[in-house]
């Protein structure tokens, strides 16, 4: 949307935050995003205060968090319980005010939690660290203490950028090895070796359903108990994102500590057969201006690996490419017989005549067993 501030139309029609007076007219035109209006707002007041000295802050925190219950609830509580000035957006947007403070909280539900980020100004450190104490305190017992990480999701928007959400994630319950047997070592291990090596690039080939998203997210949550902290992932899955080089740059420059890229078939494929983005983690992984550390996971469909771009795979720049597959009866076997079903529900899930069976069709069954 475009908000319109005219020194000529009366103050009260546009002015919720006090503008000053003006020696003559003034023509001021906005584009704001619906979902940023708290960014918004806070560019606003940067802009007054080349005409008076209003609020300034100089610093700045995010605060992310997961924790159970209604999203609802706890902004109810949130807005009520800091004591600061508090304008409701949404059931999980809130704006704070105070004497040196400025806040945005935002809270997205998720299955059985809400993922929630607080994100402040202040005029002094000490100011920030007693509101971070005293949100956190809010959420208080509702915090879930499992290991999480940040999902910085991107996709393409206006005017050649991108734009995106960002939000917790909840780690999965730890991966059977018996679930991956083309790895030849327990998934623990593998997780190591490829956190600890050089190379950047980890290519997870096979059919959907064969585990490849799974095995992503034991990975980014290994990298979360190893930083000590949520790592923080750059995720896209959008093909038009990726076709400039924005998203690369807030990868080299960001704070992220993997960049996912999911279904990512139209990248990976020869640059002889017309691929023309492939150069670009190519530059990444190990060209001039390198990854530093942070990992780069592709997951794709192809089902040969001579479709992919040889330069990917050269040794010092990919780590491995790990072909995933169904399973065959007697591995699918082994796997439920570890959740201790009875034989009658382990002949449900693997009926006569059946070969192979997907990770995917066995989490299934197992989900509607649970129930």
């Amino acid at each position: 949307m475009n908000i319109d501030f005219d020194a000529e139309t009366p103050e009260a029609e546009y002015d919720p935050y006090e503008w000053a007076d003006r020696a003559g007219p003034t023509h001021l035109m906005v584009r704001a995003d619906l979902d940023d209006l708290a960014g918004t707002l806070l560019n606003l007041r940067a802009l007054r205060a080349f005409d008076r000295a209003p609020a300034r802050y100089p610093i700045h925190r995010v605060v992310r968090c997961a924790a159970r219950g209604s999203v609802v609830e706890l902004f109810d509580e949130l807005a009520l319980r800091t004591g600061l000035a508090a304008q409701r957006f949404d059931a999980g947007a809130l704006l704070l005010d105070g004497p040196g403070i400025f806040a945005t909280l935002n809270g997205r539900p998720k299955a059985g939690y809400g993922s929630y980020t607080f994100t402040f100004w202040a005029d002094t450190a000490e100011r920030a660290c007693k509101l971070e104490e005293l949100l956190l305190q809010i959420v208080g017992d509702r915090r879930m203490k499992e290991e999480t990480f940040t999902m910085d999701w991107r996709f393409s928007g206006g005017f050649g950028g991108t734009t995106g959400a960002t939000f917790e994630e909840l780690a999965d319950p730890a991966l059977l090895d018996e679930a991956y047997p083309t790895l030849g070592e327990p998934v623990a291990r593998f997780i190591e070796r490829y956190l600890a090596a050089r190379e950047s690039i980890l290519i997870l080939q096979g059919p959907p359903g064969t585990g490849k998203t799974r095995l992503v997210r034991a990975i980014l949550a290994a990298i979360s108990r190893r930083k000590g902290a949520s790592a923080t992932v750059l995720y896209t899955a959008d093909r038009h994102a990726l076709e400039s080089d924005r998203i690369f740059l807030q990868f080299i420059t960001g704070e992220h500590d993997a960049f996912v890229i999911e279904d990512a078939d139209h990248i990976l494929t020869s640059r002889s057969s017309g691929n023309e983005h492939v150069h670009r983690f190519l530059a990444v992984a190990d060209g001039v201006v390198r990854a530093q550390g942070r990992k780069i996971l592709f997951t794709t469909n192809l089902p040969n690996v001579h479709d992919v771009d040889d330069a990917l795979l050269r040794p010092g720049r990919c780590f491995g490419n790990v072909r995933t597959r169904a399973l065959s009866r007697g591995e699918a076997a082994n796997i439920l017989k570890q959740f201790e079903l009875d034989d009658a529900s382990v002949r449900e899930a693997l009926p006569d005549g059946l070969t192979s069976v997907t990770l995917a069709e066995i989490y299934r069954h197992l989900a509607v067993e649970s129930h």
